[in-house]
């Protein structure tokens, strides 16, 4: 028997899909578990649910998740991201940008949804100026010691136009694009992602190539509020800056750079999450791992297993486990000239942590 690698991390299977393709995933702090499919393809009933009872139901009803032309705002139109807050809401970040399209007018916002009433209570919507004809609204995180009613971030994953964090004032939502363009909110040009041994890019059914390139995606928040972690998709680097810096607008964008921190290689990720004691947790794609990176920048693999087929989205329950989504993005037909190899079903596992979620009051 030859020696083989070897695979680690004692993960358990929360939940299976056998339907569309999930991205999020968000444990609120009673231990409700909502998910998110985003309309890139797949046959998308409903783009927000809630697991009750062994079951995906449509969430917070089915007929929000139905696009109404006439009241796009309070429709549910492609949702990338759900953020439980640890104190009664659901953020619903609706990109309104089916299959990677520009965002419909006035369709790109941030929902919160009461969870106690399940209805909507507030939502925000983005000037032209803020969302751009090229923006892909990614992930948020929330801080509700800042300000009157505390302050959103959030990632611009654009293809090809400017990376972003998109900050919003939730008393009034003003909104604006900071560390615009920015190396650091910017692909890595020079990296080439490699998962499952092989080279991951576009491959169209023309049979013509170009590079994947994703700005922004993965945003943590440390448990004071105080630093914004972040990364581009396409990119090992890890970054962090102060909120204060990103929340001042007199700080010229082109300043703010300087401001960045950089923590070093932490492997490729899509989505990150904060506990408690201030550890971030990142997927690293191209390895099948999930990585743990201390206060203190020293990095640690918790979970190694070829059952992670593309880490997507983080979240920390009350039970103190880490719940991920994986759901083999990189198999999808626009990486294998229009051959769909992903393998039903895509999966919600989690790993225990003994650790609860960063605080956002």
């Amino acid at each position: 028997m030859l020696p083989m690698e070897e695979y680690f991390g004692k993960l358990e299977l929360v939940y299976s899909f056998y339907g569309a393709m999930p991205t999020g995933v968000s444990v609120s702090e009673t231990g409700r578990i909502f998910i998110c499919f985003p309309k890139w393809g797949d046959d998308v009933r409903f783009t927000v649910a809630e697991i009750v009872e062994g079951r995906v139901q449509p969430y917070p009803n089915l007929e929000t998740n139905l696009i109404n032309p006439l009241n796009i705002t309070m429709s549910f139109i492609s949702v990338q991201s759900v953020v439980a807050d640890g104190r009664g809401t659901l953020w619903v970040l609706d990109t309104a940008a089916p299959n990677f399209s520009e965002p419909m007018k006035g369709g790109a916002k941030l929902v919160a949804v009461d969870l106690k009433t399940n209805t909507i209570r507030n939502v925000y919507t983005f000037a032209e100026d803020v969302v751009l004809p090229t923006t892909y609204l990614n992930d948020v995180r929330f801080d509700f010691r800042v300000g009157k009613a505390g302050y959103a971030y959030i990632t611009d994953s654009s293809s090809n136009g400017p990376g972003a964090i998109i900050v919003v004032n939730l008393e009034n939502g003003n909104a604006y694009r900071r560390l615009n363009g920015a190396d650091s909110t910017s692909p890595d040009p020079y990296f080439l992602p490699k998962v499952e041994g092989k080279i991951l890019m576009n491959r169209n059914t023309d049979g013509s190539t170009s590079p994947f390139r994703l700005a922004s995606d993965g945003i943590a928040i440390s448990p004071d509020g105080k630093v914004l972690f972040y990364c581009p998709l396409t990119s090992r680097h890890l970054y962090s800056i102060s909120t204060e810096a990103l929340r001042d607008a007199t700080i010229p964008d082109f300043n703010l750079s300087y401001l960045v921190q950089y923590w070093g290689e932490k492997g490729a990720s899509d989505g990150m999450i904060t506990d408690a004691k201030g550890n971030v947790y990142a997927g690293d794609y191209e390895n099948d791992s999930i990585r743990k990176i201390l206060p203190n920048g020293i990095m640690e693999t918790i979970a190694h297993d070829p059952r992670i087929l593309w880490p997507d989205t983080f979240s920390i329950g009350p039970d103190q486990y880490l719940y991920v989504i994986v759901n083999q993005l990189h198999r999808q037909a626009r990486f294998h000239y229009g051959r769909d190899l992903r393998q039903k079903p895509y999966s919600l596992l989690r790993i225990k942590i003994d650790e609860l979620p960063a605080p956002t009051f």
